[in-house]
């Protein structure tokens, strides 16, 4: 006779292996720590792109107006307001980096844990 439950624990569990149990297996190999760190450098090189990115497109928009004004912009100010802006836009970046990841870390660990605790589960349901 077929037991309905297991067959659902079943089902529960290979729906998970197959959507976000690839992905959050691979998360939860790595400690709390490491992961958070790995996404932060990642997320200090692409703010660091985006920001050259940016300052290049606001530099070709106004490039007439530099052009005019070459001999009296104060460079050392331009220079400051730069990289305050840089170091204001990657901080920001980071902290939202790292409450993102975070989260994700977490709940890849939590999602896991009641993986494994339904493979116990079924486990001993077999062995009955």
């Amino acid at each position: 006779m077929i037991n309905e439950e297991k067959v659902i624990l079943m089902t529960r569990l290979t729906s998970y292996e197959k959507r976000e149990g690839k992905e959050n297996v691979a998360i939860s190999k790595y400690f709390r720590g490491d992961f958070i760190s790995l996404h932060l450098l990642k997320a200090v090189l692409v703010a660091t792109v985006c920001y050259f990115i940016g300052l290049g497109l606001y530099l070709l928009y106004y490039v007439e107006e530099l052009l005019e004004n070459i001999y009296t912009l104060d460079y050392l100010v331009l220079a400051k307001n730069a990289i305050s802006i840089y170091v204001i836009f990657v901080v920001v970046y980071c902290l939202l980096s790292y409450v993102i990841f975070a989260h994700r870390f977490a709940k890849a660990k939590k999602g896991v844990r009641r993986y494994y605790h339904n493979l116990k589960k079924l486990s001993s349901m077999n062995r009955q």
